[in-house]
């Protein structure tokens, strides 16, 4: 099978200069570079640069991924829009990591096939870059998924482990015994750039159906006009000016940076308000679930679906049968008053001594013989054996016959 190995950088909070596309272009002759990407695939060779260096100094966005199975996603954000401490109540694992450089925090994703050698989809980096704007938000659902991603690589780990003769001991009981991180909202409505990167980390669809029965609506935490209307009144009058003035200035830049620090702001104080009110669950949970929960339940999960999918394709081959049956039932109808014609035809068929011919003089033999099997089939039976003799110089139609007498009526 080849190899093949795709690379793409993306440059979103700023363009790269002249300089550094030169730099870039030292490393590959055959990619393509631009003032905002680096895109690559190689059939053989290997990719000549340090992506984390190049995730450091030039880039905000990674995407890598490998025929035998190999996926990494890396996205850098400034940490004035997303703080280490709220990553890091999600880092559980090898599939899941975290780190500053200078400013900013860098995220690494990272999925493994345990198969390999599958061809991958065609994935393309601008499918995830909106998770960064989401982060920027406030919206953790992509941390969420990496640390689902982290679990269920962790749980096939310990199967692997337990079918090779593996006891359990203590640190696995309190591995199970840990609980999830705070459970976002909209985990049951995932964005398409959300659904994408499920499906790049390779997510199990039931181990996420189950997380998401703790996850709130997004409608439930969304605020409305009056809710911006009144957050915005209640700034001072000589920082509602300096906001204002900081968000034209660096966006007409093409720096958004300011104003998504602003949109983060608004987000935790309107969610802590409303956390504070009596009574309200949904921005904190009354109760959270272990490790060992959300997997049993997901294999409850697991074991439904299966038994439904079941269920479903029997019933969808019941219906099958049926109308094959009828289609049957209908044919013969037609030519049962039409059996001398048909012999007639078998033997013109037969005469033509052809592969096609014979495949044609079999169906209609068939016909025939299921005809007669709805009452006396002895007069068939002697037309047949005649039929046999007449032809039996015929190899090849000999050993269709042969087949045919084998199939059931």
């Amino acid at each position: 099978m080849s190899e093949y190995q795709y690379y793409e950088f993306h440059a979103v909070d700023r363009s790269l200069t002249d300089e550094e596309m030169n730099e870039l272009r030292s490393f590959s002759t055959r990619a393509e570079i631009t003032a905002n990407s680096f895109v690559n695939e190689y059939s053989w060779g290997n990719f000549k640069g340090n992506e984390d260096r190049w995730m450091e100094k030039y880039f905000d966005g990674y995407l890598y991924y490998a025929n035998w199975g190999t996926h990494v996603l890396k996205l850098r954000l400034p940490l004035t829009l997303l703080d280490l401490q709220t990553v890091q109540a999600y880092l559980s694992g090898d599939n899941f990591s975290a780190r500053i450089s200078d400013d900013k925090i860098i995220l690494e994703f990272f999925s493994e096939s345990e198969n390999g050698g599958e061809w991958e989809k065609n994935w393309q980096l601008s499918s995830f870059l909106s998770l960064r704007l989401d982060l920027a938000r406030g919206d953790l659902r992509c941390l969420y998924l990496a640390w689902l991603s982290n679990l269920q690589n962790n749980n096939q780990d310990k199967e692997y482990e337990e079918y090779e003769e593996y006891e359990e001991n203590e640190e696995d009981y309190e591995d199970n015994e840990k609980f999830e991180p705070p459970v976002p909202p909209g985990l049951a409505e995932l964005t398409p750039a959300l659904t994408s990167f499920a499906d790049f980390l390779r997510v199990d669809p039931d181990l996420l159906t189950v997380a998401a029965k703790m996850s709130p609506a997004l409608k439930e935490v969304t605020p409305n006009l009056n809710d911006l209307r009144s957050w915005v009144a209640a700034l001072p009058i000589n920082e509602k000016e300096n906001l204002l003035t900081d968000i034209l200035e660096n966006s007409m830049r093409g720096d958004q940076t300011v104003a998504m620090r602003t949109v983060r702001r608004f987000n935790k104080e309107w969610q802590s308000r409303l956390a504070a009110l009596p009574g309200n669950i949904t921005i904190r949970p009354d109760r959270k679930r272990t490790v060992a929960e959300l997997l049993k339940n997901a294999e409850h999960i697991a074991e439904i679906r299966k038994r439904e999918e079941l269920e479903r394709a029997a019933a969808k081959q019941a219906e099958q049968q049926r109308l094959a049956k009828l289609a049957r039932e209908k044919r013969l109808n037609e030519i049962a008053s039409s059996e001398s014609l048909l012999w007639k035809q078998i033997e013109s068929l037969v005469a033509e001594k052809k592969s096609t011919s014979y495949n044609k003089a079999i169906e209609l033999l068939i016909d025939l013989r299921d005809l007669a099997a709805r009452g006396d089939n002895s007069n068939f039976l002697l037309k047949l054996n005649a039929f046999k003799k007449r032809h039996s110089a015929k190899s090849s139609l000999m050993a269709r016959l042969s087949n045919m007498e084998k199939r059931p009526f």
